[in-house]
């Protein structure tokens, strides 16, 4: 043990690789893998390998590997698609991590006191909740892989999304390992430390008996339709065919609606009537609305240009019913690069969108209508779902049921459409509100509004159709009431804690880690009454003797 020590301190090597790996574990608390337990010392080697850094330059350098480990491994499977470039991205957004291994060894390097101790369990939470506050930013890359998400399947973690969302299942996550870590490092701050693990167990207590929890005013009766891989030539009109076969068995059923995923219709349908009234006859035939998602070049809606959009799009038994949402958050590289006229190699070294997609301006929730019944929907297009704002905003404006088209037939022998799947039931338990993942090749899932499985997921060898019973529900989480208050609370304690630095080194006159003093060679002026200086006594000394 002692070697490795000192190999990790000798060799800048070894212990970048060191750096690399531990920030690469958390990604196994993530499906596939999907061990949410280990989620809780997940970032301990990390943690403890910044702490030990013989300098803050260092500290940040292990947060930054350790930010470029934990990013490939997220999102490894994007590497057969942009190549070098995933590598190139891990490293920028990797960058966002250096602060944190610089706190990291401020608090917790040598041996924290139990103030330090006390202090790291508020602070280190904070700020990786900053890093993904800013990496949450679309044109970053967006919210994929935040460490709370992790939680998905764990009923207590759900209600805390309920209280706080993601943002405070990532602060409780954090916390833990900041607890464990100071178990292990710091004999004498075991105290706070052991208080602050049983704090955050008693606050998920609490909020577990606590939380108000949905209220259920009824049932939705919604089918997905999952055709399957369909590829080579005239794959386009092939999907829309099998799509159209499998809504057909769901003739008798009684549902309330059809979901398709994205991608679904490769074709504008004003300008295909065909499709269109083929479409309205197997509603007709169906008895009920179908929500398919077209992905065509269109002009815009206010006529200033065409372009290529993804939009939902609700057809009836009359055909087009005039409800469509136009996809608003688009996934950099895949579906246009950012700063293209600086970033457009992307496209010589990977598969970055050849030509940027257009963009919708507004949320939209669509009313279907089924018998006397109508049920408020907010439509998503894929990536969307991974944003808690925008299920948010849909549930502020009175939509029942969430729903997200999406596809991740590009990656479907990764990890991805597992990843992709299970963010929808942290949506739902966030707004209490039942959600729909619809896809076209799989994983599709549907979850009750606490965020519980509402039936078997469809795997990405299956292509049918399946009828899903939800319960609906009304009222608000405090979530949607509050929204992101973690993160505020987040910024909150790290300025408080910066400007209380900041006072400490004023009143102590200390700025930088050095006193302030006068340099070294010049000389204070004297004043009436000052003692003399060490040379004026010297030279009154030498008098006096030779008198």
């Amino acid at each position: 043990m002692e070697g490795w020590r000192q190999r990790l301190d000798t060799s800048r090597w070894w212990r970048g690789a060191a750096a690399v790996g531990a920030g690469a574990l958390p990604a196994l608390a993530f499906p596939a893998p999907s061990l949410w337990w280990f989620a809780y010392v997940a970032l301990v080697p990390w943690m403890l390998l910044a702490r030990s850094a013989g300098t803050p330059r260092r500290a940040a350098l292990d947060g930054w590997l350790g930010g470029l480990g934990f990013m490939l491994a997220v999102h490894h499977w994007l590497l057969p698609s942009l190549h070098v470039f995933t590598l190139v991205l891990a490293a920028l957004l990797g960058a966002l991590w250096a602060p944190w291994g610089w706190l990291l060894r401020r608090l917790l390097h040598g041996r924290p006191t139990p103030g330090q101790a006390a202090t790291a369990l508020l602070a280190i939470p904070s700020g990786w909740l900053m890093v993904e506050l800013v990496r949450s930013w679309q044109g970053l890359g967006g919210p994929w892989g935040l460490l709370g998400s992790s939680q998905w399947q764990v009923t207590p973690a759900l209600r805390l999304a309920s209280v706080g969302g993601v943002w405070l299942l990532s602060l409780l996550v954090v916390a833990v390992n900041t607890g464990v870590t100071l178990l292990v490092v710091a004999r004498g701050a075991r105290v706070p430390a052991v208080a602050g693990l049983v704090a955050t167990v008693t606050v998920t207590g609490v909020a577990w008996v606590w939380a108000p929890r949905p209220e259920t005013d009824g049932q939705a009766r919604i089918a997905v339709v999952q055709p399957g891989v369909v590829d080579g030539l005239g794959s386009i009109k092939a999907r829309f065919d099998r799509e159209v076969e499998l809504t057909r068995r769901l003739t008798g059923r009684d549902v309330d609606l059809v979901v398709w995923g994205e991608s679904s219709v490769g074709y504008d349908l004003p300008r295909r009537p065909d499709l269109a009234r083929r479409l309205a006859a197997l509603s007709r035939e169906v008895d009920s609305e179908i929500l398919v998602n077209v992905d065509a070049r269109r002009r815009a809606a206010d006529g200033s240009g065409q372009g290529i959009y993804k939009s939902s799009v609700l057809v009836g038994g009359n055909g087009l019913t005039g409800d469509h949402y136009d996809k608003m958050r688009l996934v950099p590289f895949g579906e246009y690069v950012p700063a293209r006229s600086l970033l457009g190699w992307a496209t010589s070294v990977g598969k970055a969108a050849g030509e940027d997609r257009m963009r919708g301006t507004r949320q939209v929730v669509m009313d279907v209508r089924h018998g006397e019944r109508t049920l408020r929907v907010g439509p998503l297009v894929c990536f969307e779902s991974a944003f808690p704002d925008m299920t948010r905003q849909l549930t502020r404006d009175g939509a029942q049921v969430l729903l997200a088209q999406s596809s991740t037939s590009t990656f479907q022998h990764s990890w991805a459409p597992e990843q992709h799947a299970s963010l929808a039931a942290v949506r739902a338990a966030e707004t209490g509100r039942p959600m729909v993942h619809a896809t076209l090749t799989g994983v599709s899932a549907v979850y009750g509004p606490d965020g519980t499985r509402a039936g078997a997921w469809l795997g990405t060898s299956a292509s049918t159709a399946r009828v899903y019973d939800m319960p609906t529900a009304r009222g608000t989480t405090l979530y949607v009431r509050f929204g992101a208050w973690p993160v505020h609370g987040a910024v909150t304690v790290l300025v408080a804690l910066a400007a209380l630095q900041c006072l400490r080194r004023l009143s102590s006159g200390v700025w930088g880690g050095a006193p302030f003093k006068p340099r070294s060679g010049t000389r204070a002026r004297g004043v009436r009454g000052s003692a003399p200086s060490p040379q004026r006594r010297r030279r009154l000394s030498n008098t006096f003797d030779a008198r």
